[in-house]
């Protein structure tokens, strides 16, 4: 599995085993040409469980590694795609040049070749999802869910069964029901928008609408994301200004300061 690291060029870590480390294993042995790995022997195995223990350490002070939030990202990102009961050309084109955008082509190609062998196994969203959330931070896993909409919205409609399936991966990964609507409203233009994304209704006072923007703002800043890397923080600032533009047009409306 360290070849398989460098190949992908990213540190690893708990997605080396459990239900992830399943599927990974899988895809590379029937689908991604040109790759080699070798079986486990307990020499890899224990290396394994050395890593996970780290991971783990690492994530309850919100310092997940990049790999291990790309490899999780692959994954729940297959189960969207085919929520809908097809494969969308646009979809995976927005996939392969998400990767583009944040790894250059090289990486990117071959998270995408990986990505090719994913999509095509059946995946237990549950387990993989206990699996993340057992080792990611809440912050990377509010940007999990944040990544995934903007797979499904990718093609100009965000579908009832993509829809439905983002919010079955939220409500394993332990994402409440206003962080989840708070993000979904981020990708629909409808009534009171602006209020959903900072988790508070049109009745609240002045200064409760204040008080809940320091807190998404506190949330949702890209700084949580720091053990992940200047890519993700970059992913996380579009997030974060969404939050900053609603709280700016909730005092539009109400003309304070």
């Amino acid at each position: 599995m360290g070849k398989f690291a460098s190949w992908l060029g990213a540190g690893l870590g708990f997605t080396l085993g459990g239900p992830i480390g399943a599927i990974i294993g899988f895809t590379i042995g029937n689908f991604v040409d040109g790759f080699k790995i070798d079986g486990f022997n307990q020499g890899q195995i224990e290396y394994e469980k050395s890593r996970q223990q780290q991971a783990r350490r690492q994530s309850q002070y919100g310092q997940a590694q990049a790999g291990d939030f790309e490899i999780s990202l692959l994954v729940l990102a297959s189960v969207v795609i085919k929520a809908d009961g097809k494969i969308d050309q646009r979809e995976l084109d927005y996939v392969r040049q998400y990767f583009v955008q944040m790894y250059g082509k090289q990486k990117a190609n071959n998270a995408f070749k990986l990505f090719n062998g994913i999509i095509k196994k059946n995946i237990s969203v549950r387990q993989v999802c206990i699996q993340i959330r057992e080792n990611m931070a809440h912050a990377s896993r509010l940007q999990l869910v944040h990544f995934l909409f903007n797979i499904a919205k990718s093609d100009g409609n965000v579908t009832a069964s993509e829809e439905e399936e983002i919010k079955k991966i939220a409500g394993y990964l332990y994402i409440n029901m206003a962080s989840y609507q708070s993000i979904k409203a981020m990708f629909f233009d409808v009534t009171d928008n602006a209020y959903k994304i900072l988790e508070i209704t049109k009745t609240v006072s002045n200064d409760e609408v204040k008080k809940a923007y320091r807190k998404m703002a506190k949330k949702h800043h890209p700084d949580r994301l720091q053990g992940l890397g200047k890519e993700y923080i970059k992913e996380a600032e579009k997030k974060f200004q969404k939050i900053q533009e609603a709280y700016e047009k909730i005092k539009a409306e109400r003309r304070f300061s």
